[in-house]
């Protein structure tokens, strides 16, 4: 079995129904479940990760912070972020946690590269980053072999709520965003078709089927 079904979520998505939801999906699969990718934006929220530091989060406001059960610290969340969960049974792929990651970074690199942005993974600080500024995260959870959670692509969302939070622990890195990196961004869905392309080629899948959910 080497096909996968990817969902493409639309509108805003509140985080704590999705991520119940994905737990949900990660609990009940068994041997012969096909692999998901689930493609959406989120309200406003920060994501707490599962060692998270309450002093990484500075001045929340009017935006909730959630703890969430995947790895790394706090995050944000929002319109115009571009969020791929991937529940692969990395065990069947034959992959261990660092070739996830690095399959994942390896195709943020090639779907920015795609547009004219030169990125690349940082090993001290997993994610993507373009002239020493962050424009993809990375948080992911491996149960039984099967990850959960998965990446945030920075496309158009307004930055700002990254100064209220320390961003994934580091008090010093900057974030960026693909329309601040060209005068001439590509729309959303173009670069989320790309992604999910590229995506679907580094995990060499043979097939894929595209299901949106009501």
């Amino acid at each position: 079995m080497n096909s996968v079904v990817i969902r493409h979520f639309s509108g805003l998505q509140d985080y704590q129904p999705t991520y119940q939801r994905m737990v949900d999906f990660t609990e009940s699969r068994d041997a012969d479940s096909v692999d998901e990718l689930w493609f959406l934006q989120h309200e406003r929220v920060f994501t707490q990760g599962q060692a998270g530091k309450a002093e990484h989060v500075l001045m929340p406001g009017d935006i909730p912070v959630i703890q969430s059960n995947r790895g790394g610290q706090v995050t944000y969340h929002g319109p115009g972020q571009l969020m791929v969960y991937l529940m692969i049974d990395i065990q069947r792929k034959g992959l261990g946690p660092r070739q996830l990651v690095s399959h994942i970074e390896e195709a943020l690199v090639a779907t920015l590269k795609t547009f004219g942005i030169d990125s690349a993974p940082r090993a001290d600080a997993p994610g993507v980053y373009t002239k020493g500024r962050k424009i993809a995260s990375l948080g992911l959870r491996i149960k039984q072999g099967r990850s959960f959670h998965g990446l945030a692509l920075n496309i158009d969302l307004n930055l700002e709520p990254f100064q209220r939070i320390n961003p994934c622990g580091y008090s010093d890195i900057q974030m960026t965003r693909i329309a601040d990196e060209l005068d001439d961004a590509p729309a959303f869905d173009v670069v989320m078709a790309e992604l999910q392309q590229q995506l679907v080629t580094t995990f060499g899948y043979d097939s894929s089927q595209l299901i949106k959910p009501l």
